[in-house]
């Protein structure tokens, strides 16, 4: 058996992906799978419904606490890099792995813990976990599914305090003219679980949070959807039959900061279209192949895994402080723009 847990705090997207990532190494490997804590999905910090918008989820075993003794247990590889983009980097490093290749070959009876998100884990069962992950029929809504409607997935909550994470205005922005490239008459709709911050960031556009399961069901048929860096939207949109173009953050998790790497390399997937800082546009491929490149020149690429010395971490702290000061005046003027009428409020 091959099995992994629920653990409190994951988001759905963190509890898919454990699930997906677990049942395809059990069929790589012929053998059955199985969780502990398997009533903890889909009850999240937004919700406690559980999984109430799918058929029932084959879920396999449950493993008790006291069975976990008898497995093995594997943590995924990690590498991290120690950097001034905020507390948590400077503490704790900024995650940056790529699909760890010994996960793939864990023997029977392990449990394995981790991110466990990237597309080398599960990418030859898409079609299967269609299947797994079947929305009920009666949850199931195409009323936002139109050729001349992109749907704007924002992520609020926690991530509004972090410079280094939360997507400015300018990112959706530049990813609403490229699409709009693609049907000048394309219109707009953001989706979120954080309303009050959505409308503070795109006031202008209609803005939603139906419930959890509506949210899903409405990026999962939607044709095209910009994205922002959660991984909420991850599952859905790679078990979508009617998707025709998806824009995601480069770097995905330091859209904002990074030089080159990425937080993390999990998260660049042939299903998506990466926007950098610019607006401009890249493949899953480009964006690999200049990863590549920037790990072989990159003096902080290098570093990975080394906490800084005194000189640089002093350094780190006024980059850190830079970054935070020029956020909370961005988020100023946005506020002044509002109010002076000169970004317009929809509706209004």
């Amino acid at each position: 058996m091959i099995g992994s847990e629920f653990i409190p705090g994951q988001g759905l997207g963190n509890q898919l992906f454990v699930y997906i990532t677990t049942r395809c190494i059990a069929m790589d490997k012929g053998t059955s799978f199985g969780f502990v804590n398997p009533g903890q999905i889909g009850n999240v910090f937004h919700s406690n419904k559980g999984m109430y918008f799918m058929d029932p989820i084959d879920l396999g075993k449950e493993i008790s606490r006291d069975e976990m003794k008898d497995y093995r247990i594997y943590q995924e590889q990690e590498d991290r890099l120690y950097m001034g983009n905020s507390i948590h980097d400077m503490t704790n490093g900024c995650y940056i792995s790529g699909a760890d290749k010994a996960l793939l070959d864990v023997e029977d009876g392990t449990l394995i813990y981790g991110n466990l998100q990237a597309q080398a884990y599960f990418d030859k069962y898409r079609d299967n976990i269609k299947e797994w992950l079947h929305v009920k029929e009666e949850a199931d809504s195409h009323e936002y599914t139109s050729d001349d409607l992109c749907i704007i997935n924002m992520r609020g909550g926690e991530y509004t305090n972090h410079p280094e994470l939360y997507l400015d205005r300018k990112y959706y922005l530049n990813a609403i003219r490229n699409m709009k490239k693609v049907n000048p008459d394309m219109r707009f709709m953001v989706v979120t679980e954080d309303e009050e911050s959505a409308k503070k960031v795109l006031p202008e556009y209609e803005c939603h949070h139906f419930d959890m399961g509506k949210d899903y069901v409405t990026i999962k048929n939607a044709r095209y959807l910009i994205l922002s860096n959660s991984s909420f939207a991850l599952v859905p949109v790679m078990s979508s039959t009617e998707l025709k173009k998806a824009i995601a953050p480069k770097f995905w998790a330091r859209h904002n900061v990074s030089d080159g790497y990425w937080s993390s390399e999990q998260n660049i997937y042939s299903f998506l279209t990466y926007q950098d800082r610019y607006g401009k546009l890249f493949s899953a491929d480009e964006c690999r192949q200049e990863l590549e490149e920037y790990k072989n020149r990159s003096s902080l690429y290098r570093r990975r895994g080394k906490r800084p010395g005194s000189i640089r971490l002093f350094c780190q702290v006024i980059r850190r402080k830079c970054i935070y000061g020029a956020f909370y005046c961005r988020k100023i003027a946005r506020s002044v723009e509002r109010r002076l009428g000169i970004i317009k409020v929809y509706g209004a």
